[in-house]
Formats: structure tokens, C-alpha cells, sequence
């Protein structure tokens, strides 16, 4: 059994710290704290209905439908599994945080698509894509099967592979977008 998932109990206080590389992690993550709140999306409405060609909006549209759609699956694992099988204090309060990134990072992909998309059908279909985009569907199908399966150091790597194969893929469209100087 991976030390981490060991019955510690000790697990519900923080101090003294133990694990010192991951409480740094977690302090990684809470200094670059934001909400969706803070995006002013006024000037990419602008390049969106103007800048943007139809081809260049249906692909930042799937890359919408995905990243709203496999956030809650990350959050799902998180939730469901991590969290409450680690017994490290540092760890629980790493994916803690984690959730709680992922639920801001859920409700700005949603609210993203809130305001490009204005026909209300076509927002559901993207809102609804792990069942209606066949692309979005098979990488859910497959990040969802190891929500159940396998060992604790398995789906860890299987959702490293998801943040860090299919998001990354997703992410270089965002890149491009801001390298030509659109919806900054």
C-alpha cells in the first residue's frame, strides 16, 4: 500500500507539518487563488463576434464543451476518491484546494459559454458535451472508467494523463488565441 493511503491517525491536525514537499505544493496553489468574477470578458465578446471566423469559433466551442465537461470529472475523482482516501493532512488540504480550483475553473468554462453562445439549443449541446460531442465523450468515457478502477498510484497517473495530455492539447488553442492577440 503507497504510504500516503497508511490509516494515520493524526490525519485531522495540521501542525507539525510532516510532509513538507506537498504542504509546499498546496502553498503553491493557494497564492495564485482567483475567481471568475475577476475575467472581464468584455473585449473578447468583441474578437468573438468580430475578430473570430465561423471554423475558429466552432473549434474554441469544443474546446469550451470540453473543459467544462472533464473539470467535472476531475472533480469528481478528486471528491469521490483522493481526498478521502490520502491520510496525509498535507495532502487532504492539497486536494482541498484542488476541488475548490476546479470548481472555479468549471464555472468560468461554463460561463464562458454562457456568454459566446447565445442560441440557447447550441449552449445545452456544448453545457451537455460528455453526451453529445463524440471527442468529448470518448475522453470522458475513458477518464471516467478510472474513477472505479485501479489502484490509488494508477488513477493518479491516469488523471496526470488527463490534465496533462488532453487538457494540455486544449489548452495550446488558448495559446494560440492569445499569441495572434485575441479574447486576452
Amino acid at each position: 500500500m503507497e504510504p500516503i493511503l497508511v490509516e494515520n491517525p493524526n490525519r485531522f491536525v495540521l501542525f507539525p507539518i510532516q510532509h513538507d514537499d506537498i504542504w509546499a505544493e498546496y502553498k503553491k496553489q493557494e497564492a495564485c487563488i482567483w475567481t471568475a468574477e475577476e475575467i472581464d470578458l468584455s473585449s473578447d465578446l468583441v474578437d468573438w463576434n468580430e475578430k473570430l471566423n465561423d471554423d475558429e469559433r466552432f473549434f474554441i466551442k469544443n474546446v469550451l464543451a470540453f473543459f467544462a465537461a472533464s473539470d467535472g470529472i476531475v472533480n469528481e475523482n478528486l471528491a469521490e476518491n483522493f481526498v478521502q482516501e490520502v491520510q496525509y493532512t498535507e495532502a487532504k488540504f492539497f486536494y482541498g484546494f484542488q476541488i475548490m480550483m476546479e470548481n472555479i475553473h468549471s464555472e468560468t468554462y461554463s460561463l464562458l459559454i454562457d456568454t459566446y453562445i447565445k442560441d440557447s439549443e447550441e449552449k445545452d449541446h456544448l453545457l451537455n458535451a460528455i453526451d453529445t460531442v463524440p471527442f468529448v465523450k470518448t475522453k470522458a468515457d475513458w477518464a471516467l472508467r478510472w474513477i472505479e478502477n485501479g489502484s490509488y498510484a494508477e488513477r493518479l497517473i491516469a488523471f496526470a494523463a488527463v490534465e496533462g495530455i488532453f487538457f494540455s492539447g486544449s489548452f495550446c488553442s488558448i495559446f494560440w488565441l492569445k499569441k495572434r492577440g485575441l479574447m486576452p
